[in-house]
């Protein structure tokens, strides 16, 4: 549980980041706010691990970046400026499911029970938060969070698969430089220069690039590595609640009662989902049997006098051993 423990502050920084992104940064610099979340994230982990990729980290490391960090940062930065805060990050609940159904055939991680019945449960309640007459609710928003999803759902497979034997902090911080070095001149070219920061905007940059980027997706991908991907799916459901209870208690977004009735289903689904813990040991700590009862008892051995061993003319080498 230690791992689903650590794993659950990604989700929930990341719903904060909605909320943050909403209200402080500058709504129409998608490219620069995703650039400025993702490069000064990687250059800090970067300086922490101090190791550059090698052989084919090169470019896995550019893909995983485009992916992960540069693609998803931009739609993730629109839906959070186009939709209310509670939404655009319960669309994202969407997510568990889509990671199980990728990680199948990509990772050979077959879908439990309880990961598709946690699954189900949370997708039942985004659909009530979503289909209950939520204002502000626009569709390019909700197409921008979907593609989010679809994309970081890919990316995140993706991670588990190549980064079994890497280090956790150097991969993400690999794939976060990867990712802002591809925004930075994509963003010059369509955005112009840079825009001018207040102190609120640097502040939330700050706590956007570092919490909500640097942190939470070192700790994301660290589960990916010790968990399943249908538990950790799971736990990104956390993500929508967070937004939602964030948007509802600062930027006073209104929940009806169906939409209470959604974040109780979504948190539900979250914790039908987790390993059962059980007081048996684990396997890969003690065998299932007695080490006695692996093999049969052996009869001790009895060698015979030497004289009677060589009385035999013409006998095997088996007569001469011990019986």
């Amino acid at each position: 549980m230690r791992w689903v423990a650590l794993t659950a502050v990604a989700p929930v920084a990341w719903g904060t980041n909605y909320f943050v992104t909403h209200e402080f940064l500058p709504a129409d610099r998608p490219l620069y706010g995703a650039a400025l979340r993702a490069l000064p994230a990687g250059l800090v982990l970067l300086a922490l691990r101090r190791q550059l990729p090698r052989g084919a980290w090169w470019w896995r490391s550019a893909v995983l970046g485009l992916l992960n960090m540069s693609v998803f940062f931009v739609l993730v930065y629109a839906a959070s400026q186009l939709l209310p805060t509670s939404v655009a990050s319960t669309v994202m609940a969407v997510s568990p499911l889509t990671m199980m159904l990728i990680a199948w055939p990509l990772v050979s991680e077959r879908p439990r029970i309880a990961h598709l019945a946690g699954a189900a449960i949370g997708l039942g309640g985004v659909c009530l938060m979503l289909l209950t007459g939520v204002e502000g609710a626009s569709m390019p928003g909700v197409l921008a969070s979907a593609a989010a999803m679809l994309v970081s759902s890919f990316g995140h497979i993706l991670a588990k698969r190549w980064s079994a034997a890497t280090d956790v902090l150097a991969a993400t911080a690999w794939q976060l430089t990867a990712g802002g070095l591809f925004l930075l001149p994509v963003a010059a070219a369509v955005e112009g220069p840079p825009p001018a920061f207040s102190t609120p905007s640097l502040l939330a940059f700050g706590y956007v690039s570092l919490v909500a980027t640097a942190l939470a997706f070192a700790v994301w991908f660290a589960g990916l590595q010790h968990l399943p991907a249908g538990t950790v799916g799971l736990l990104g459901l956390l993500n929508p609640l967070t937004g939602a209870l964030l948007g509802t208690a600062f930027a006073k977004e209104v929940l009806t009662v169906h939409q209470l009735c959604g974040l109780f289903l979504v948190l539900a689904g979250v914790v039908l989902g987790q390993p059962k813990r059980t007081g048996r040991r684990d396997n890969s700590q003690a065998p299932l049997h007695p080490v006695s009862d692996e093999r049969p008892a052996q009869a001790p051995s009895i060698r015979k006098p030497r004289e009677e061993r060589r009385c035999g003319q013409g006998a095997g080498p088996d007569m001469y051993e011990d019986e």
